[in-house]
């Protein structure tokens, strides 16, 4: 499969799972892969859906979620360059435990199942460095998991903020600019959006955050740590909020 993917390389390894991966491994998942174009609102896959191999995100943004039968949306991540996702089915073999949609215009790097499984048939100790990655996630959804139950509202957010501007914790490049409405956010603190934009008007009003239409900016990151770890007052006392 000839790969304009070769010109991506550079920035697939500002990530540390990509880049601490055996080169040979490096070479075969970028040679054997293809791109794909999504438009915004465009899916990837659905929840219930058979694999088709490994993802990884170039430009643009996606959201990771499912849609209950009420409508009502669980959002669990949004995430941007150069996160790789759907490895989850790799291991299990069982259809895709998520919707996954483009957030944007959001190009992906697409490593075909057949390719993969080829590759694992021949290299079985390759399963520990998909396996690392899927252990990333694992990790980084019990930490969101317990902020949402144990921390007040004000902490909850900004330490999910911490989290998307870190890149998750190395599966995304780090940024200061987060391109994320206040609704979405909302939703993945399991906050209202009232609340969500008291709490972000606060970080403004002390200079730690930025509000633009869509998109936060964190100006202060020191700031932000700090507020993630003390409760400002009242608005982050309830984390039922």
């Amino acid at each position: 499969m000839t790969s304009d993917a070769q010109r991506y390389r550079p920035q697939l390894a500002t990530t540390p799972w990509f880049k601490d991966l055996p080169i040979e491994l490096q070479d075969y998942l970028v040679a054997r892969s293809d791109l794909l174009r999504l438009e915004k609102g465009q899916q990837l896959y659905r929840r219930g859906e058979q694999s088709f191999g490994l993802y990884a995100i170039l430009d643009g943004a996606l959201s990771i979620g499912t849609v209950g039968a009420d409508g009502k949306e669980a959002l669990l991540a949004v995430v941007g360059p150069t996160a790789w996702i759907g490895e989850v089915s790799m291991f299990d073999g069982l259809p895709r435990p998520h919707d996954v949609s483009a957030m944007r215009k959001t190009l992906v790097l697409h490593v075909p199942g057949p390719a993969l499984e080829s590759l694992l048939r021949v290299h079985p100790a390759y399963w520990r460095n998909f396996g690392l990655l899927m252990a990333q996630k694992i990790r980084i959804s019990f930490e969101t998991s317990e902020a949402i139950i144990l921390l007040p509202a004000a902490q909850r957010l900004a330490s999910r903020l911490l989290l998307i501007a870190g890149g998750y914790g190395g599966i995304n490049a780090e940024h200061s600019k987060i391109m994320l409405s206040q609704d979405t956010l909302a939703s993945m603190v399991s906050l209202t959006r009232q609340t969500t934009n008291q709490l972000l008007k606060n970080l403004e009003s002390q200079g730690i955050v930025d509000l633009k239409f869509g998109e936060i900016v964190i100006l202060d990151f020191d700031g932000l740590r700090a507020a993630s770890v003390n409760d400002p007052g009242p608005c982050g006392a309830n984390p039922a909020a």
